[in-house]
């Protein structure tokens, strides 16, 4: 389960602001994008797409002193990834024309693309601080695992089991082996799906930066 707690947090969260969201559209309505609490849900949730967009990133290149694992921040990018977007889905109060229609749509397909690009990542080998393993690290161990394999029977391990610590040796063989073919399969995928997510992802992004700077021109000049 601690591998998938971001997806059930979020998914709590979102259950969560669903309930309080439905309890205020059944005592008073649908909150007008436009009204107090239209906006604020706007501002949350662009707020946390913001912190979606860059905080991972500049987690992912902080050279001294990095606060954090990368296995966290990846964990806090996908909650906010999650429930930042839906939180921009009510504020558009299901009014899906012209720029919001557009917005609301690129959040639904960024969102998927971020579900696929969580499968991706757990095929990639990685340190229990969430490091990738690289394939040079890689194959050193796979190096010296076949080594073990390939040794008479009597220097592979002690007396008095050289069997079973043969065995032991074939299947931590077997398992490096398939660690260096996921490591390569998902290099490939997640190669593929960075030149998606990524443009998707900033595209989102500055079509919320043109919703809200439209939003407050017309607000400004309706005055």
């Amino acid at each position: 389960m601690a591998r998938y707690s971001e997806l059930a947090l979020a998914l709590v969260a979102v259950i969560g602001i669903t309930l309080l969201y439905g309890g205020h559209v059944r005592a008073v309505a649908v909150p007008a994008a436009g009204g107090l609490l239209g906006h604020s849900l706007g501002i949350l949730g662009f707020t946390m797409m913001l912190m979606t967009e860059t905080l991972y990133s500049l987690r992912k290149r902080a050279m001294r002193r990095p606060r954090g694992t990368m296995r966290s921040w990846l964990r806090f990018h996908i909650f906010t990834g999650i429930v930042g977007p839906y939180l921009v889905v009510l504020h558009s109060a299901w009014s899906f024309n012209g720029l919001a229609g557009a917005l609301t749509a690129m959040t639904v397909v960024v969102v998927a693309s971020g579900f696929v690009g969580r499968y991706i990542y757990t095929a990639v080998p990685r340190t229990a601080d969430g490091v990738v393993i690289e394939a040079q690290d890689l194959q050193l161990l796979l190096d010296a695992a076949r080594q073990e394999v390939a040794q008479p029977s009597p220097a592979v391990g002690t007396s008095p089991g050289p069997g079973r610590s043969r065995e032991q040796a074939r299947r931590r063989l077997r398992e490096l082996e398939r660690q260096m073919a996921a490591l390569r399969w998902a290099r490939r995928m997640l190669a593929t799906w960075h030149t998606i997510h990524i443009p998707l992802g900033m595209a989102l992004f500055v079509m919320a930066v043109a919703h809200i700077g439209a939003a407050m021109y017309y607000a400004t000049l309706l005055r």
